[in-house]
């Protein structure tokens, strides 16, 4: 059985702050599910903000299993385009990290959201920025820049040349032609295997 880290395992929040703001939020869930029921719009946004605040708190695999009930719930609730919907599933696709579920999850509100919103809107862009991320934690890093330059020139275009996500595209581009022409640089393998050792740690089983 997979192990819930202990509040005091924090990997993210610091110590005290994070274990209050856990239980804050738990309390808020807790009201809301005998209040309104399980499946209602504020019962789903309390569920949501729980997951944040226990990945934050480095509990992975809680906040996994949140993530993964929020969203089914908010597909049968809301509808598989709902904003909210979609936004539990991005939500998702950050803590799986480097699984190919990640990809197809990220693919998937990609698709959505051009459907929905059309290829040039701010909502579509962050989704597939979060796409490149995504082949990138694959090692499809070929593949990520060129949606990457994609994004950045739509960035351009819609957001300007300064604005603070424009930025931060063409900034991720200079990583991305890095991994591309040369591979994974010692501190970003580094920073891999340090993510991945602490994923692994969420769902060890207890002794």
């Amino acid at each position: 059985m997979a192990r819930t880290r202990r509040r005091g395992d924090n990997a993210g929040m610091a110590g005290d702050d994070g274990r209050a703001q856990v239980q804050l939020d738990e309390d808020t869930l807790a009201r809301r599910r005998r209040d309104l029921g399980e499946d209602h719009p504020d019962t789903l946004a309390a569920a949501s903000g729980l997951a944040v605040s226990l990945r934050a708190a480095g509990e992975y695999q809680a906040a996994r299993e949140l993530d993964e009930d929020t969203l089914a719930r908010r597909r049968r609730v809301l509808g598989e385009d709902h904003p909210d919907t979609l936004a539990s599933a991005s939500n998702l696709v950050m803590i799986l990290g480097e699984d190919q579920a990640a990809r197809e999850l990220a693919e998937d509100i990609l698709a959505r959201r051009r459907r929905v919103l059309g290829e040039d809107h701010p909502d579509t862009l962050a989704a597939a920025f979060q796409l490149v991320g995504a082949l990138s934690e694959l090692g499809e890093h070929h593949a990520a820049r060129e949606l990457n330059d994609d994004i950045i020139a739509r960035r351009r275009r819609v957001l300007g040349d300064e604005h603070p996500e424009t930025i931060m595209a063409g900034a991720f581009d200079l990583i991305l032609r890095g991994l591309d022409l040369g591979g994974e640089p010692e501190w970003m393998a580094a920073l891999r295997e340090a993510s991945k050792r602490r994923q692994q740690e969420a769902q060890e089983p207890d002794s």
